[in-house]
């Protein structure tokens, strides 16, 4: 993407005027906390799904760095749909994100003034390599997650994602898709930027968030989606031994939604030669259905553009 609208600091600007100063403290020191957020082409017309949520989170992550944002959630959502408008985009993905400007360097970012932007973008498939015939092939990556001790991982801090790409480098470096990453008491937190499934004899497992693992907003949707239609499901930890034994294994998340899990460590996942299991695909049906405004139960995780 080369034109277009991106909103910075409240005010929409072309693309190529859309500029940070080389000093930014936030790309010297990883002070910096974003969002992805989604727009679908619904049933009735474009909307951004779980908008309200995303910019809370954002919100909520800036607090781990003492961030004002200078913006109210209310005006952030507005900004966003402004910014899906400006591009004339009816699907596309959605990146808030606000950070430590220039002003003084060092480590204490408190005297630079919070900068925020919302650009858009059409993002093709995510993870290569799953499908509907097979899931993706991913490995245990030999870098640790992050400890809660170390940062705040509750935050969507970019920071963090410091950790994630060197874990999915090293994944694709080895021939994988995707990494999955353990935490220092060797349970299993999350993949390298998504939240981890597992299928065990028809129940639903997911890590909880005291691993490590963020508290996903496509994690969130499909434990309520479960719920709703009557798929059990449960947090708790998870051992790395146990993701090779699973009937089912997928990841979610904004970019990548619902992916199956086909091979884990070079070993394939269930009993039908990696191929998506029963609840995998009845998951990423009804999500599928949610995000496009077919399923009147979660229309109120929709908000229309026009």
């Amino acid at each position: 993407m080369t034109e277009g609208r991106i909103w910075f600091n409240g005010a929409l600007v072309n693309y190529d005027d859309a500029k940070i100063h080389v000093l930014t403290h936030a790309l010297h020191y990883g002070t910096g906390v974003f969002e992805g957020i989604r727009c679908y082409n619904t049933v009735h017309g474009s909307a951004i799904f779980r908008l309200q949520d995303h910019m809370q989170r954002l919100i909520d992550s800036g607090k781990a760095y003492f961030m004002d944002l200078g913006f109210s959630r209310q005006q952030l959502e507005q900004a966003a749909i402004d910014t899906v408008r400006a591009n004339g985009m009816a699907e596309c993905y959605i990146r808030p994100i606000a950070f430590y400007g220039y002003g003084k360097m060092g480590v204490n970012p408190m005297p630079n003034k919070v900068s925020v932007a919302i650009a858009v973008w059409k993002w093709d498939e995510y993870i290569k390599g799953s499908g509907e015939e097979k899931g993706a092939r991913l490995m245990t990556s030999s870098w640790a997650r992050l400890d809660p001790h170390s940062m705040p991982m509750h935050a969507k801090a970019t920071a963090n994602y410091a950790n994630s790409a060197l874990a999915r480098v090293e994944a694709l470096k080895a021939g994988f898709d995707e990494a999955i990453m353990l935490n220092s008491a060797g349970m299993v937190v999350e993949a390298s930027a998504e939240n981890i499934f597992v299928v065990k004899d028809g129940e639903l497992a997911t890590p909880p968030t005291s691993t490590g693992a963020l508290c996903g907003i496509t994690r969130d949707s499909v434990m309520a989606i479960a719920e709703a239609y009557g798929i059990r499901c449960v947090e708790r930890n998870i051992a790395r031994d146990e993701l090779y034994f699973a009937d089912e294994v997928f990841l979610t998340g904004t970019a990548a939604e619902i992916k199956p899990v086909g091979e884990i460590d070079n070993r394939l996942v269930g009993r039908d030669g990696g191929k998506p299991g029963a609840v995998t695909r009845r998951l990423k049906e009804l999500f599928e259905a949610v995000v496009h405004g077919k399923d009147e139960k979660f229309r109120n995780w929709l908000t229309p553009i026009s």
